[in-house]
């Protein structure tokens, strides 16, 4: 095999990957249950062996796509915060949350156990999370626009409480989700 040969195969050993991870996200998204490993492949567009060959077992693409979607979000907060005002970075990364909160519908079986078994670090993840939201708060803190007495924790529960109990209601979550970001700006910024 030359290194031409060698170069495109590990090109399309990842476009495959890439697509697997893609498909199984919205899958998972879309999905009530835990989609099948056929299904995903499927919508994919490539065959279960290929699958299989990049993610194992079950668990190797849930942490796979868990594990994505987490660095969607903390490097999702510094993205927005380069194109975007803080205030406007803080919402869009509500949104953000919010597609990885949806991610988990189809896959949360799996989760709880890998999360209960140790194989996911939930605290590493909780952390990650935090910080992310932090960076956002120091910015927005420093720019004049959000609160200085509000703390990343105070967001994420708020957050979380807005997602679970709006669920399936996406006006009001939007809505409730922008009562949020104008308690969150300071009060020489809050819209009337």
């Amino acid at each position: 095999m030359t290194d031409v040969e060698s170069t495109e195969l590990r090109a399309d050993a990842a476009r495959n990957r890439e697509a697997l991870l893609e498909a199984a996200t919205r899958t998972f998204a879309t999905s009530a249950t835990e989609p099948s490993m056929r299904a995903i492949a499927r919508a994919a567009g490539v065959g279960i062996a290929t699958l299989y060959r990049h993610f194992p077992t079950r668990e190797s693409l849930v942490d796979a796509v868990y594990q994505d979607q987490v660095q969607r979000l903390t490097l999702g907060a510094g993205a927005l915060l380069r194109q975007v005002p803080p205030a406007e970075a803080m919402r869009a990364w509500m949104d953000l949350f919010g597609t990885w909160l949806s991610t988990k519908h189809g896959m949360i079986d799996t989760l709880r156990s890998m999360i209960d078994s140790g194989e996911i670090a939930h605290t590493d993840t909780r952390d990650e999370l935090l910080a992310a939201i932090a960076g956002i708060l120091d910015a927005g803190r420093a720019a004049g626009d959000l609160r200085s007495d509000v703390t990343a924790d105070d967001v994420a529960a708020s957050v979380i409480g807005i997602f679970t109990v709006t669920s399936g209601r996406s006006e009001q979550t939007a809505r409730l989700l922008d009562l949020l970001l104008d308690g969150l700006r300071t009060r020489d910024l809050r819209t009337s």
